[in-house]
């Protein structure tokens, strides 16, 4: 069976790979839950097959990943952390792409002495006060790519931004982490439902309300739905964004509509670095698509794990947490590393949606925050 048609079968699934060295007799357990179906599934496929396909690529047999679908209900994520840690014993736990889904599972999961790597979620809350030493996030903390967007804005000479987001914890982030950077004033602030498909009423009060630009986060579907009827609109603002309603399995739904729209990522396929080419020229084999984002977001995660495991075993739990802070692997982004709290200090990029050839893809064009931390390091201790 190959990588492939092992990563889509359904419900449950047990990986092996090859010995950790002499010191790993048992297996080491991954539980992943993550969102396999349902609105924002692509997210959560897309960071299973970035996280097997290092996995398969490490040559490991000793490694045993249990992979579970969320359907991006916080209670079914809870029953499934439950079952991973108290049925399956696993030794690290990771996958979840939504951050009320992190907020239900993680801390309870570190509590009870679980690793957890985050390929995705980044909620301010397990950033600050509520950070642990068994959380480690290797995509980013919230409010980072938002951040990127507003100091974006600001270089543009926006001064009269209208502003909108999903009442959740991302959502409340990005805004947050927006005007955290940016220096203009709000034409308007709007917090939409999570999951909303329809924004005529939006859309009207964007185009009353004298902006001179647009910044929005909307994941998924919702930014497909945004960005198409926007077009439809005829509002001539431009739009700014994070990565996560710009993303390649976003854009060939989109189509068109996105070109020449420019968001904020702290990765792309033209990165300039060994790790990053081999990266996106695997995957494309393997599944028969470009990366995303976020299937490298799971690719790293994998990394880093993967070179945690050459270093000590979980059951050395000081020596295991000392391993993955010291992150030496290497990212699809460049240089990678932790803050105190955990999360990543990286360079956070300007992307323009163009289309090569039948693909809408990004292009960088420049930076918007270099070796960027999150504020609320400075909150975190442990």
């Amino acid at each position: 069976m190959t990588l492939k048609s092992l990563a889509m079968a359904a419900s449950m699934m047990a990986f092996g790979t090859a010995a950790l060295g002499d010191t790993h007799d048992d297996a080491v357990r991954v539980g992943m839950i993550t969102t396999l179906s349902g609105g924002g599934a692509g997210l959560g496929i897309d960071v299973r097959d970035g996280f097997m396909l290092a996995i398969a690529q490490s040559g490991l047999e000793n490694i045993e990943v249990i992979i579970e679908d969320d359907q991006r209900r916080p209670d079914v994520a809870v029953r499934l952390s439950d079952e991973m840690i108290q049925s399956h014993d696993v030794d690290v736990m990771t996958g979840i792409i939504w951050s009320n889904l992190a907020m239900a599972v993680i801390p309870s999961a570190v509590a009870q002495d679980v690793i957890y790597l985050s390929p995705n979620a980044g909620p301010s809350q397990l950033a600050g006060r509520g950070c642990h030493p068994n959380y480690f996030n290797v995509a980013w903390q919230n409010d980072a790519l938002h951040e990127a967007a507003g100091a974006y804005a600001n270089s543009q000479g926006y001064t009269n931004s209208f502003i909108l987001a999903p009442n959740y914890p991302a959502g409340q982030d990005a805004l947050t982490g927006y005007k955290r950077m940016y220096e203009g004033g709000l034409a308007g602030e709007l917090f939409t439902e999570l999951g909303q498909t329809d924004y005529a009423s939006e859309i009207a009060q964007i185009r009353a309300s004298g902006g001179d630009s647009v910044f929005f986060f909307l994941p998924g579907g919702m930014g497909i739905a945004f960005v198409k009827q926007f077009a439809d609109s005829g509002v001539d603002i431009p739009l700014i964004g994070p990565a996560f309603s710009f993303d390649q399995g976003i854009l060939q739904a989109v189509g068109a509509d996105a070109l020449g729209i420019v968001n904020t990522s702290q990765w792309n396929r033209d990165i300039d670095n060994p790790t990053n080419a081999a990266f996106v020229e695997s995957f494309q084999g393997e599944y028969g698509r470009l990366p995303s984002l976020y299937a490298s977001q799971g690719f790293d995660t994998a990394n880093l794990l993967i070179s945690a495991l050459a270093v000590a075993d979980p059951s050395d739990g000081d020596a295991f947490r000392a391993a993955l802070a010291a992150a030496d692997f290497d990212s699809t982004r460049g240089d990678f590393a932790f803050g105190p709290n955990q999360h990543p200090i990286q360079d956070i990029y300007v992307r323009e949606v163009i289309q090569d050839g039948d693909v809408f893809t990004n292009r960088i064009i420049g930076v918007a925050l270099e070796d960027h931390g999150d504020v609320y390091a400075t909150e975190c201790s442990f």
